[in-house]
Parts: structure tokens; C-alpha cells; sequence
């Protein structure tokens, strides 16, 4: 799997920090006077530190990842941040009382940031819901979340059609996801999320349900369907 992740020239860089407080992901930190990356997984590839470094000291580079850079490590070491955002949390919530919201038990949710060997993921049945869906259905927790997993995506802004594809693909090789629900808007562009889906389940070695939710732009349920 390829990935675009920054690229430090330590010749040029003058330990001003400042890409460092750009880093939204976190991947960045000082170490012994030199701007390093930590964690590639926590680089999102989009670039946003190049701007703050006066050095020009970074560019971007694409980069062959195998499963070993998919995992990593969520303990604390010297001269280590972890990005909140990325942090696997199995949540085990208690049972919420006088409602019927479903129990929330992970986080992060981000397709692009959930690792596809996360606890939650294993056995589970997910749900690959476009952005918008959550917020235009009003039951949306109670009816699709209860007892599942999750990730979210938007084809339309996220363009990364073949990342996405590879993990569903590890998710149901390697997590043993047992069904997979796309849940979209009934608006064209959502449709991506739904190859996307398709892809991944052509790739898998594993074969297993594919159930499709399209919600209207009115908040109802417009389709739903094992397809």
C-alpha cells in the first residue's frame, strides 16, 4: 500500500519547531534539535506543515507501507506524543440510562484514521456511513449503531478511493468483519462509497453480506436492501 507522508532533509532543518505546531496529526515532534517524524501513521499526507517550515526543509514523498507501518503502538515512550484523534479506545461505556441512544464503544471513527486491526473492529458487524448520513437521520444511533462498529468517509471530499479500499479489505480479512452496511445520502456523488465497498469485498478472500441504507436529504429512509 502506498501512502504520501512528509519527508525531512535534517540538513536543512534549524529546530525552530514550527512544522511541529502545524502537524494536526501529531506525527511530528523536536528530538535532539531536528524536526522527526514519530509515527508515519500519524501523517496525513496533506502537506500542512511544508508551510510552516522556513527552512524548506520538507516535501512530500510517496511511500510503499507494508502491514507493519498499518499498525501502532498506543502506549507513551520517551520522546513520543500520541495524536488524540488517532488513539485506539476501546470505550466500554456503561449503559445509558432513560434513553434509547445506542451504547458508543470506540473511537476514532475516521475511515482514514481507524487502524483495520483495531480490538473493536474484530467480529464485528460494521457500518460505512457517508459523513452527512448521522446528522440529516435523527435515529441514526439507535437504529444502525447498536451493537455495531463504525467508520465514516465522504467520497466526495476524501478522494482516497484506494486507501479506503485497502482497509475494508484488511478490515474483512483480518478482523473478521462479519456483515458490512454502507449507509449514503441518496445524493450522486455519495455512490463512490459504495464501490469503494464493492472493491473491497471483490479484493477480500473473505466473502461475506453486503447490506446497502440510502437516507434521503429530507431525513427518511429511502432504501435498504441486502444487495
Amino acid at each position: 500500500m502506498k501512502r504520501t507522508i512528509v519527508k525531512i532533509d535534517e540538513t536543512r532543518c534549524i529546530g525552530c519547531g514550527a512544522c511541529v505546531k502545524g502537524c494536526h496529526g501529531g506525527a511530528l515532534q523536536l528530538i535532539d534539535g531536528k524536526a522527526r517524524i514519530i509515527n508515519e501513521d500519524y501523517c496525513d499526507g496533506l502537506g500542512a506543515c511544508i508551510g510552516e517550515c522556513a527552512a524548506g526543509a520538507i516535501t512530500l514523498e510517496e511511500r510503499e507501507m507494508n502491514s507493519e507501518n498499518i499498525e501502532h503502538d498506543t502506549s507513551f515512550h520517551e520522546n513520543q506524543c500520541i495524536c488524540p484523534g488517532m488513539q485506539e479506545l476501546p470505550l466500554n461505556l456503561p449503559p445509558k440510562q432513560n434513553t434509547t441512544a445506542a451504547v458508543w464503544n470506540q473511537f476514532p471513527i475516521q475511515l482514514r484514521l481507524v487502524n483495520p486491526n483495531a480490538v473493536f473492529l474484530k467480529n464485528s458487524d460494521l457500518i460505512l456511513a457517508a459523513d452527512c448520513t448521522a446528522f440529516v437521520y435523527s435515529n441514526f444511533h439507535h437504529q444502525f449503531m447498536t451493537n455495531k462498529s463504525l467508520v465514516i468517509a465522504c467520497p466526495k471530499l476524501d478522494q482516497n478511493a484506494d486507501l479506503y479500499v485497502e482497509k475494508l479489505t484488511a478490515m474483512i480479512d483480518n478482523s473478521f468483519i462479519n456483515t458490512l452496511t454502507v449507509i449514503l445520502m441518496e445524493v450522486p456523488c455519495c455512490g463512490g462509497l459504495l464501490q469503494i465497498a464493492r472493491q473491497a469485498l471483490a479484493n477480500a478472500n473473505r466473502k461475506i453480506p453486503l447490506k446497502k441504507v440510502v437516507i434521503g436529504i429530507k431525513g427518511d429512509i429511502l432504501t435498504e436492501e441486502w444487495i
